[in-house]
């Protein structure tokens, strides 16, 4: 149908009754179960074609539908929402049952119910007894149940609300989630969960499909359906190969239109999950029946429902199960997001035969059970360890306290006594041994530290909502910690270290180099048919530059690069759009997209009259020259381009513009002539090529200009890299582009640094060194390369993979790197799941960079990446200020009831005193912990790393120092207390005396110790002022206030429920002075020098390496800030005696070595300035770059050079190198100067007298191996 003849969406609309489509809903289902040619011979043979389908839906191809709120309505009403219907929530009361299932409450309970039913035994023969004592009895068997019950609804109300939080979190992130429709003529960006059935979406690279649908038209199409089908190969489709699209499938290359057919639960991917739906139910049923058996495996891991409502493996009392907020399995489709199932699942789509349901579903399970398998963070490793470590001990304590407790009292009553065991006293003698049964679950219940998931949880949770206003979207919760560990950061260029708007500020054409626009009037015609529809074909439609609607720089929308151009031709006063209109993206005969392999774009359209085809060829200088035969001068006239022109014209033209930091586009045609006779550049054809022989079709190319495009550096960006610089963390860019570019932007990012020493390689080069003879990756090759790496240019995602996983694995470090890692495109997916923390680009990501990503950088700025690294260290210090506070009152706690059950056969501290101190300690304390806000404090320290312990050498002094002055406080009390106080001794009484003032006071005091202390608690690193930043945490000081007017209520009111009595004025200000001392005792201890500590004194939480390495993760200042200045000075004067001497050994080595190698292979690697050499170990500076750079050279180094370590004479290191190793003082390019015949000395200092610099063509540039040091 002719495209006038078509009804647009608005006329569909109007005319389809309503509710009745011409084909039905499990007729869309049935047509999507089809594959390949099948599928496209059925389209053909039952609805005559897919234009003819559209009709059926009421839609138009061209048009899409109206967007009418009545027909987008009704398409839901009968098709179903793009939504798969989540899983109700877990109510209240289910949260309650959860945390009610907690071992240490249950025994609890079940013992506290033992001593409540005993109390109201009275044995005969204390009927004459005191009736004050026996009646009080079931206070404390009632108190503690009192207190289990809050524990478990505070436990359930904190679930709940994390929940929510985790709910409204996934809401976000689907929102943010949108796709490209046309709905009445026009592209218009929409949540996918708001696709129907009749839509008509644009398709790109990198998309993830929000639904089924079949090809329209389409370029170069390729797809990953290895989620669907298990197959990793992508599937190339078409609108005659295979038009049929599926919902979770990756876009990989291409672009293209479908229109929609099925969504939601009726689209492939829904069909999938509802089977692993009924599987779960059936799992969870199973699993129910083996916990009744006690066959319950190992993994403890809870299932609650996310935002989607999927079952999603979060924290429950584990340390150790990652937290993934958008688990759905964190691949499953919720509403609006249709993610794949996992990557490496291999789930087969259903063909509507039955026998293929079982397998489907089993394949899915493994999916669902493989994704829910993650590797632990660094915290969570270190604090399951940790966890593991402080409840064996805390068992074991508690069983002594409890055997002690027993064996004391048998010895006492049976032996020292001489009572006998008669029935009628064995109600009190299991009443005894209850009470003391008690003690040692409250011992265990306070040693056990179940605190920790839910202050982990809390910082978590509180962290990533604030860090939603600094513009990181955190996907994974455990990401956001894992920051704080960070040691590496490999970033993308564009956007990310620069501001991502591009334009054309130099251009090249016709021999002239233009720095302003050019006057497209004076051009000859030939370029004039080639250079404004050469941009506007050759790019993707969706790249547009639109008017600003506040009068500000055009919006540009879509590939930045492709904007520039576009702008470049509305520059010079051209239009675009009427190109486009005139060829309309459905017309042209052949599409080569972009891709990390071709790093170029070309694309074939059909001249008028049917005379042949034209193509259009974009991409980076270098790629597309070589592809160059012709070139057209200054009058349009093509002559041929012989590569002695192509390596001037490098040199002369692209090396100054990559220098100064600007991206090299080169554009280019070719004609195909038909029927007639062809020019020199043009290739006569008889038929229409065959446009899959890519080779024979790109090349002998006429050049036709080469611009210059600008992507300033975002001004906050060398602050930035200068803040992770100095809290240790080094930066690395990884980029496609030219390595001068890369270079001048690092430079002016401040990733290269006057007087440091570093590597600038490309991907080419970077390849070579750390590959061995076989060709496989060498660890041991790239654990030399990647310390010193810098600027990785001209790269590919491989590469990136490969460094990204080279650091991982290294053990260099003693303490292991953590790296982070940013990626925009389709294929960074391998290496953003691989680093330990993955960013994608909120604005320019692909979907799919984002599904494999654990934080989305919404403004793709670096500066949201500092700011995630100060608030992963902050939620890393909230751990490690919790677990301060919390094994501080452990210890006091479970030695005073040891040592109390040992000497006075009681505990000073009463089991419903201890829960109450459990319920400040865990659950209080871990809400106002974990809610300090980070400061730029938080960068003045060097990350953690993967093995260093949990718990710090300070932060052992504090727990250690504090237990110590506590234990005297209690145990002074404990023993003097009566006289100091002038009241009756509290020991000695019996299981139901009344409470007495002598353990009221201790209790008291430790609590205003334990209160005193969470205020000291706040500083883990050293600092004095342990105040400050106290005002801006309302929730700790509203949480603390709380709990002082608690206690008072309680010590005073207390009564037998708390085994307290209401104290004196006096009294209580000894209580507080004692607490108040808490303070004061801990500035002494924070002056007690910690460097003095053993080192591993309490190294708890730590995997320590097995042998020593040396640390390279610190990078160049931390040498620079823990380098033995002194040691060093000493050698200054006899070192400069010998430099003159070690000058001449060296001429006189690099000659003998060149004369050995004068074979070496040539490089023409691109372009890199030669460095000075500095020591990176003595360096504190900027220095001359003449002979005291040598000379601090040779007094830090000992050469081992090797006959490849010199270049010949005739190759004389070239500043163009892009593998040189140097210190550098200036990164612009200079001439290659010595006053010495050797090539390792690098340029003299330019206040010296110089001769004239030498000049180095392209095809003299050598590349060179790294000096072995």
């Amino acid at each position: 149908m002719a495209e006038e003849d078509q009804p647009d969406g608005l006329a569909l609309t109007r005319y389809h009754p309503e509710g009745q489509y011409g084909i039905p809903l499990m007729e869309l289902r049935e047509l999507m179960e089809h594959r390949g040619s099948e599928g496209y011979n059925l389209i053909q043979s039952k609805y005559n074609g897919v234009t003819e389908l559209c009709h059926l839906l009421y839609t138009s191809p061209i048009e899409g539908l109206s967007g009418s709120p009545v027909d987008l309505a009704d398409r839901r009403k009968v098709f179903s929402s793009n939504v798969i219907p989540p899983k109700p929530a877990k109510t209240f009361l289910q949260l309650v049952w959860e945390a009610i299932q907690d071992v240490t409450l249950i025994i609890l309970l079940v013992a506290a119910l033992i001593s409540l039913g005993l109390s109201f035994y009275k044995p005969p023969s204390k009927a004459d007894g005191d009736d004050s004592e026996s009646e009080a009895g079931w206070i404390e068997g009632v108190a503690i149940l009192v207190a289990v019950i809050v524990v478990v609804f505070v436990t359930a109300f904190n679930d709940w609300r994390k929940e929510k939080q985790f709910r409204g979190l996934q809401n976000k992130i689907e929102h943010d989630h949108q796709f490209s429709v046309i709905r009445g003529g026009q592209d218009t960006n929409i949540p996918v969960g708001e696709i129907v059935v009749g839509d008509i979406c644009q398709i790109k690279y990198g998309d993830l499909l929000p639904a089924d649908g079949i090809i329209i038209q389409s370029n170069d199409l390729k797809i990953d359906e290895s989620s669907l089908t298990g197959e990793s190969d992508h599937v190339k489709k078409g609108e005659i190969r295979d038009p049929m699209l599926l919902s979770g499938t990756h876009v990989m290359e291409g672009s293209g239109k479908m229109v929609v057919t099925a969504v939601g639960i009726n689209s492939q991917t829904g069909i999938i999950f509802a089977l692993l739906g009924a599987s779960q139910e059936e799992d969870e049923k199973k699993d129910k029946k083996e916990k009744d058996k006690g066959k319950v495996k190992g993994d403890n891991t809870g299932t609650r429902p996310n935002t989607a409502g999927q079952n999603v493996p979060l924290l429950t009392s584990d340390a150790d199960t990652k937290v993934d907020i958008d688990q759905i399995n964190p691949q499953v489709p919720t509403g609006n997001s249709h993610n794949a199932v996992n990557a490496n699942s291999t789930n087969k789509v259903s063909n509507g035969k039955d026998t293929e349901e079982p397998d489907q579903k089993e394949k899915a399970i493994k999916a669902q059970e493989n994704t829910s398998r993650k590797e632990k963070s660094v915290l969570q490793a270190k604090l399951t360890r940790l966890a593991i470590q402080i409840g064996y001990g805390g068992t074991a304590i508690a069983v002594v306290t409890v055997l002690v407790l027993i064996i004391k009292f048998c010895i006492t009553e049976f032996v020292t006594k001489e009572h006998v065991w008669t029935s009628d006293k064995t109600a009190d003698y299991i009443e005894q041994f209850v009470s003391y049964f008690i003690i040692g679950v409250t011992v265990l219940v306070v040693a056990v530290p179940e605190g920790l998931p839910l202050a982990v949880t809390l910082a978590l949770a509180y962290s990533v909502r604030k860090m939603r206003h600094d513009n990181n979207l955190v996907r994974h919760l455990d990401a956001c910690e894992t920051m704080s560990n960070a040691t590496a950061i490999c970033s993308e260029k564009t956007g990310t270290l620069t501001t991502n708007r591009m334009t054309v500020v130099q251009s090249y054409i016709g021999g002239v180099h233009y720095k302003q626009v050019p006057n497209y009037a004076t051009f000859a015609d030939i370029y004039k048919d080639v250079i404004v529809p050469g941009i506007a074909i050759n790019s993707g439609y969706t790249s547009r530059v639109m008017p600003s609607k506040d009068g500000g720089l055009p919006d540009q929308i879509g590939n930045k690069t492709e904007c520039a151009l576009l702008g470049f031709a509305l520059d010079m006063k051209q239009s675009y759009e009427d190109i486009r209109n005139e060829m309309p993206e459905g017309s042209l005969s052949k599409v080569y997209t972009f891709n990390s392999v071709r790093k170029s774009m070309s694309t074939v359209v059909p001249k008028a009259g049917g005379a042949g085809y034209r193509l259009f060829t974009k991409g980076a200088s270098e790629i597309v020259l070589k592809k160059c035969d012709f070139i057209l001068d200054c009058k349009g006239i093509p002559r041929e381009f012989s590569l002695e022109e192509q390596e001037s014209l490098v040199s002369s033209v692209i090396e100054p513009m990559a220098c100064d930091g600007l991206r090299t586009i080169c554009m280019a045609y070719k004609d195909f002539v038909m029927g007639g006779e062809a020019a020199d550049n043009e290739v006569a054809i008889e038929k229409t090529p065959d446009w899959e022989d890519e080779d024979a079709v790109v090349s002998g190319l006429t050049c036709i200009l080469i611009v210059g495009i600008e992507d300033p550096v975002r001004p906050e960006v060398p602050m930035a890299i200068k803040k992770c610089q100095r809290s240790g963390i080094t930066v690395r860019m990884v980029t496609g582009d030219n390595v001068n570019t890369a270079r001048s932007i690092a430079t002016k990012c401040g990733i290269l640094k006057p007087g440091e020493e570093f590597l600038v390689m490309e991907g080419k080069e970077f390849n070579k060194r750390i590959r061995d003879n076989t060709g496989e990756v060498s660890q041991e090759l790239l654990d030399k390369v990647w310390p010193k790496l810098r600027v990785l240019a001209r790269s590919s995602p491989t590469d990136k993979y490969i460094l990204v996983k080279g650091i991982i694995d290294s053990k260099l470090s003693a303490n292991r790197e953590v790296v982070a890692v940013t990626g925009d495109g389709t294929n960074d997916g391998p290496a953003l799941k691989k680093a330990d923390v993955g960013f994608a680009m909120g604005l320019s990501g692909t979907d799919v960079a984002k599904e494999a990503s654990d934080i989305i950088l919404t403004d793709d700025n670096f500066t949201s990446i500092v700011k995630a690294v100060m608030w992963g260290r902050n939620v890393y210090d909230s751990i490690a200020k919790f677990l301060q506070f919390q094994l501080t009152v452990n210890v006091v706690a479970v030695l005073v009831a040891f040592f109390g059950a040992c000497i006075i056969n009681d505990s000073p501290l009463k089991a419903i005193q201890m829960l109450w101190v459990n319920l400040i300690m865990d659950t209080l304390a871990s809400l106002a912990l974990a809610t300090e806000l980070p400061s730029e404090e938080l960068l003045n320290r060097r990350p953690y790393g993967r093995t260093k312990a949990l718990i710090s050498r300070t932060m052992t002094k504090n727990i250690v120092g504090h237990a110590v002055y506590q234990l005297i406080v209690i145990f002074t009390i404990l023993f003097a207390g009566a006289d100091l106080f002038a009241i009756d001794d509290g020991r000695g009484g019996s299981l139901h005396a009344p409470p007495t003032e002598h353990f009221t006071i201790i209790f008291n005091t430790f609590v205003m110790m334990t209160l005193c202390n969470e205020i000291n608690a706040r500083k883990i690193h050293g600092q004095r002022n342990i105040i400050e930043g106290l005002r801006r945490n309302p929730v700790f000081v509203g949480i603390w206030i709380g709990t002082f007017v608690s206690q008072i209520i309680i010590t005073q009111f207390g009564g037998y429920a708390f085994k307290t009595k209401g104290l004196k004025l006096d009294q209580w200000l000894w209580c507080v002075f004692l607490g108040i001392g808490v303070l004061l005792w801990g500035q002494i201890i924070t002056s007690i020098p910690t460097h003095k500590l053993p080192k591993h004194l309490f190294s708890w939480g730590s995997h320590p390496p097995t042998q020593d390495h040396r640390d390279y993760s610190d990078g160049p200042d931390s040498n620079a800030q823990e380098m033995d200045v002194g040691g060093r000075r000493g050698q200054i004067l006899w070192v400069r005696g010998l430099t003159r001497l070690q000058q001449q050994l060296r001429v006189v080595r690099a000659f003998k070595s060149t004369l050995e190698d004068l074979e070496e292979k040539r490089s023409i690697h691109s372009f890199h300035s030669l460095h000075s050499l500095r020591s990176s170990r003595s360096h504190q500076g900027p220095r001359p770059i003449c002979e005291e750079a040598i000379n601090n050279y040779e007094r830090s180094f000992r050469i081992k050079t090797k006959s490849s370590d010199i270049p010949s004479p005739r190759s004389p290191i070239s500043p163009l190198d892009p593998t040189f190793k140097t210190k550098s003082h200036s990164f612009e390019n200079v001439p290659l100067v010595s006053k010495q015949p050797s090539p390792l000395l690098g340029p003299t200092n330019p206040t010296h007298k110089q001769s004239p610099p030498k000049t180095f063509s392209h095809s003299d540039v050598k590349s060179i191996t790294e000096t072995s040091i």
